[in-house]
């Protein structure tokens, strides 16, 4: 028995007007969730060039603030537990200062025992000299005799032997003192060599190393034991893009600002352009960046101030070498 009157039809009057129904629903339904596609001042401003160069050709890169010495991966000659740390990050080291002090209980047992040797290679050194003089003097004796009968065959052939015996105990003695002093030099080296100290003047960044901790010379570590290099200056190495390289005018100055601060920007002197160059690998997370590129990388000095630490990213702008004027 149906429920609609005779004069309605569901499918010619019902079904339509509930398909327009639902179009309805579903267009307020989209229209409802479109993104926001108003526009609006970005909360940092992106870096751009200032002064004389905002207006002229110029070339952009991203850089890498390092030390003027570039990074030194400190690590240690020999494996051994760490007895001593004598540095912490921020540190400014002299060259040749201690850094941190390995093990060196069993290089200074050997060294004490190349000591003994030495000491004994010199006692015994003393005797046989003093039994060479006694049989040369013995010998002198029976040469001077008047009468050669005097004294026997016998005797004179014991006093040559015994001047030959006390000979071979001085060489003997001479051979073992230099073998002792060889090994005494050989403890004294490793035993230098487990002081692990700074090959440069400069600033201590980081230390990856506790007393305690083992230090294997291979394999055992993942990261440097210690790094450091020379702050004073600091430099920043920018990457310029192969298809850019032929653009940028080297020897001329840079405007660089920290990644994020806009505002503050540094006039970078130029240092030097590497012969070699290299694969992308740093990268700056845009969106329309390419990493299937080469890299020209030009080193810049950046001027003293609390702008910039090691390993922060920064912005570049390079004078272009007679070129269009081009937005970096």
């Amino acid at each position: 028995m149906s429920i609609l009157p005779k004069n309605v039809s569901f499918s010619r009057q019902i079904l339509p007007v509930l398909a327009v129904i639902g179009l309805v629903v579903a267009a307020l339904y989209i229209f409802s969730s479109l993104p926001d596609r108003s526009t609006s001042e970005p909360e940092q401003q992106p870096p751009r060039a200032t002064g004389d160069m905002a207006n002229s050709a110029r070339v952009a890169g991203a850089g890498l603030v390092e030390p003027s010495s570039e990074i030194i991966d400190i690590g240690s000659a020999l494996s051994g537990l760490v007895t001593d740390l004598r540095v912490q990050p921020g540190d400014r080291v002299e060259k040749g200062q201690p850094l941190f002090l390995v093990d060196d209980r069993a290089a200074r047992a050997r060294l004490a025992e190349a000591n003994a040797a030495i000491s004994e290679a010199r006692a015994a050194i003393v005797e046989a000299q003093a039994a060479q003089r006694t049989a040369n003097q013995q010998l002198a004796l029976y040469d001077n005799l008047d009468d050669p009968a005097a004294v026997s065959r016998a005797e004179v052939i014991r006093a040559e032997g015994d001047a030959a015996a006390a000979q071979s105990r001085l060489e003997l003695s001479r051979a073992r003192l230099a073998a002792a002093q060889a090994q005494a030099g050989s403890a004294q080296t490793e035993l230098n060599r487990l002081t692990v100290r700074a090959p440069i003047t400069g600033e201590i960044l980081a230390v990856n190393i506790r007393p305690g901790e083992f230090v294997a010379t291979q394999g055992g570590n993942s990261q440097p034991f210690i790094q450091m290099g020379e702050t004073i200056p600091l430099h920043v190495r920018v990457d310029i893009d192969e298809n850019e390289a032929v653009r940028v005018k080297l020897g001329a100055d840079a405007i660089i600002s920290p990644r994020g601060a806009a505002e503050i920007r540094a006039n970078a002197k130029f240092v030097r352009a590497e012969p070699l160059v290299v694969p992308k690998r740093q990268l700056t997370n845009s969106a329309a960046e390419r990493v299937d590129v080469r890299v020209l990388q030009i080193i810049y000095a950046l001027p003293q101030g609390d702008a910039f630490r090691v390993g922060q990213q920064v912005d570049a702008f390079i004078p272009a070498d007679g070129s269009p004027a081009e937005e970096g």
